[in-house]
């Protein structure tokens, strides 16, 4: 019986997709928390140059 049960891998093509997007998820959000602050700063930017464009360069 216990052979059996460690011969059984019906869930392990789950398990394996279940950690590829674990590690997608993980790599896109730590992308958004590095490019956070570059674009922030862009449409910051770009709001003040559309609030007063007499100051814009």
């Amino acid at each position: 019986m216990l052979k059996s049960l460690l011969k059984d891998e019906s869930g392990q093509g789950m398990a394996e997709y279940g950690l590829i997007i674990a590690i997608a998820a993980i790599a896109v959000i730590s992308l958004i928390i590095l490019i956070k602050e570059g674009l922030s700063a862009i449409f910051h930017k770009s709001g003040e140059s559309l609030a007063h464009p007499e100051n814009a360069h």
